[in-house]
């Protein structure tokens, strides 16, 4: 299959000289973006979204400066204060900043009640609201998140912290919102969830075949590199390789990989701007 075009939508970068947060859970591994470049070699990908990690709180800087290092195949998630201005929105954007993450786990500091205001503030920029959460709280927040009028990229296939079958209530309520017009999922970091381990995440194989066949519009893949606070540090390669074995045709492959992450994240778009 060509990757030519293929995006990992979800990595961290750590350097040094940027100071963690009062609000950081734990000390993250040094992983610049440089080493991250021998990780998007291996893959064979061109594009990468760099998320802001929690520890580093509102300072984007050092995502800034991933993007910056990593180039035009490269875009970014920031973490933003609610009364942060149109000015400074818009500057972002020129920096290639494409969404907001909402972290509702340990280590996140944006609240569940800005989530809505800031999703009008950025909808008109195409930017997206990031959402880590525990996907079997997604029932009490549907409402709301279905009424945004951005799009929502949900981290993680759900992050279901305890077990989850298809008859869950959170899984229900999460393809209920992929079944709207603007929510997206990563087919990613299947030991989230997975209660059963590597190398084969049996437990959690089945949300993969079922996102990515019901909702092939809607799946984008990521790495989650440098996998923070995850041992073993899984292999990125056979990471991927383990979700395209589970999606049922190169067609969909390749919207996960390439055609998917370039409409969410503006790779093909012209640039826009605040009204």
């Amino acid at each position: 299959m060509n990757l030519e075009g293929a995006c990992d939508c979800h990595i961290h970068v750590y350097e040094e000289g940027y100071p963690l947060a009062k609000t950081a859970t734990f000390a993250p591994p040094l992983a610049p973006a440089s080493a991250y470049r021998d990780v998007q070699r291996a893959l064979g990908f061109s594009r990468a979204i760099v998320v802001q990690p929690t520890g580093y709180g509102f300072d984007n800087r050092c995502t800034l400066a991933a993007i910056a290092q990593l180039g035009d195949g490269a875009r970014g998630i920031a973490v933003v204060a609610p009364d942060i201005g149109d000015d400074e929105l818009q500057r972002l954007h020129d920096a290639g900043i494409r969404g907001v993450r909402f972290m509702m786990l340990p280590g996140g500091v944006l609240p569940w009640d800005a989530l809505a205001d800031m999703s009008a503030r950025i909808a008109p920029l195409g930017w997206n609201i990031n959402l880590q959460l525990d996907g079997h709280t997604l029932p009490q927040h549907e409402a709301m998140l279905a009424r945004l009028p951005s799009n929502l990229v949900i981290d993680h296939l759900g992050k279901f912290l305890a077990p989850v079958t298809p008859q869950s209530e959170g899984f229900a309520s999460l393809c209920r919102l992929l079944d709207g017009p603007r929510c997206w999922i990563k087919l990613s970091a299947p030991y989230e969830s997975s209660r059963a381990g590597a190398p084969d995440f049996d437990d959690v194989r089945w949300i993969v075949r079922t996102l990515s066949a019901r909702f092939p519009e809607r799946g984008v893949w990521a790495s989650n590199w440098p996998h923070p606070n995850v041992r073993p540090v899984p292999d990125d390669a056979r990471m991927l390789d383990w979700t395209m074995r589970l999606v049922e045709s190169d067609e969909i492959r390749r919207k996960i990989l390439v055609d998917n992450p370039a409409e969410l994240y503006g790779f093909q778009a012209p640039a826009m701007r605040l009204r």
